[in-house]
């Protein structure tokens, strides 16, 4: 039960979900589009609506008032081509009304967070160097004497001795 619970909640499965009952309200719409639309104005350029166009493989086709064929085998492709342009529609709808911006704004998104990273790196980097320059004024400001931290500070050298040499 743990596992199916795990998988209901993934947040990918609601979308799913809510992509399913869209989808079936959108396709309600494209159909209505085709019926009311396409398949009239295919209808003014032949002489019927679109679904019935059919051929009839054997023998002569014979319908009754129902749409059943009575004799003959009739092939419905009227009734395909209808199907074939509700899906190009819809796929067409989808693709441009939702794909095509979402794929720019992810790719804007993409762009702004690639010149934010940049950003970022600069300001490290220039953070870097003013640290960097304080160091370098704080040794200044502390003289000569106390060297950088090496151990190598004035006397410590060859000489020797440790005496200064004269001019």
């Amino acid at each position: 039960m743990a596992g199916f619970k795990a998988f209901l909640m993934r947040g990918n499965v609601i979308d799913l979900a809510v992509a399913v009952v869209i989808g079936a309200a959108f396709t309600n719409i494209v159909n209505s589009v085709v019926k009311g639309v396409i398949n009239p104005l295919v209808g003014a350029f032949g002489t019927k609506d679109l679904e019935s166009y059919r051929s009839c493989l054997k023998g002569p086709c014979v319908v009754d008032d129902a749409g059943n064929a009575v004799s003959g085998i009739p092939i419905m492709w009227g009734l395909v081509l209808s199907a074939v342009l509700s899906f190009l529609i819809t796929a067409a709808v989808v693709y441009f009304l939702m794909v095509l911006p979402m794929a720019k704004y992810l790719a804007r998104r993409a762009a702004h967070d690639k010149a934010k990273e940049g950003v970022q790196e600069t300001l490290e980097i220039s953070e870097l160097e003013v640290l960097k320059e304080i160091r370098d004024l704080l040794v200044a400001q502390r003289g000569p004497s106390t060297g950088s931290g090496t151990g190598a500070g004035p006397g410590t050298g060859s000489g020797g001795s440790g005496s200064h040499p004269t001019p």
